[in-house]
């Protein structure tokens, strides 16, 4: 049975979640520059201007359509939160970056076959209370979130910064110093948590 988050189009001007991970749970992500090719290759079509191949052909350039405000990238999965402009600026960022990345890592590992299992899944976020928490529920999907290099994490408290990445409507609702303390309090909001975990799993939104 098709996976109910599955979806072949998408709202404009929406926020979503997406997610996939390994075929049959594998790693995707065996060292430190399969992470840093995958985040350049968001990077190529994110950038605030746009890359070019080889040849001095220019890639697509999403910039403007699409903006990545969360990412955690975890040894067999990963965790993007966009907010798209266009409707089908979700489907053409995540088949230019995953088609890429594959080709990359099968040559690196000298494999055949798809990485990642199935078609992405994207969940559509509505609810205000869930735009503030879904952040939270990416950013710790790492036991060690805070030392953890492969995620939004420490670009939300400045250490880093990055023309692909806007997290600026997320941290406008907080004040210097708060978003730091809205993670470290995992156990005052673990059921919250918990719900975004649960809405993740279950919802069927369109």
């Amino acid at each position: 049975m098709p996976s109910r988050n599955r979806r072949k189009e998408y709202a404009e001007d929406s926020f979503y979640h997406i997610y996939n991970r390994g075929v049959n749970k594998r790693v995707i992500y065996k060292d430190a520059d399969d992470y840093a090719v995958f985040l350049n290759l968001i990077k190529r079509y994110l950038d605030d201007k746009p890359a070019k191949d080889a040849k001095g052909r220019e890639y697509e350039w999403l910039h403007e359509k699409i903006e990545l405000l969360a990412f955690c990238l975890m040894p067999n999965h990963f965790h993007l939160f966009v907010f798209q402009h266009g409707k089908d600026s979700v489907t053409r960022l995540l088949h230019n970056v995953c088609t890429a990345y594959t080709t990359y890592f099968n040559k690196k590992y000298n494999r055949l076959g798809p990485l990642f299992q199935d078609r992405f899944k994207a969940v559509r976020i509505t609810s205000d209370s869930y735009l503030l928490h879904i952040t939270r529920y990416i950013h710790l999907n790492p036991q060690n979130y805070k030392s953890w290099e492969f995620s939004s994490y420490i670009y939300y408290l400045g250490r880093k910064n990055a023309s692909w990445l806007q997290p600026k409507r997320v941290l406008g609702s907080f004040s210097d110093g708060e978003y730091e303390q809205f993670v470290a309090d995992y156990e005052s909001y673990k059921d919250s948590l918990d719900k975004v975990g649960e809405y993740l799993a279950n919802t069927g939104e369109r």
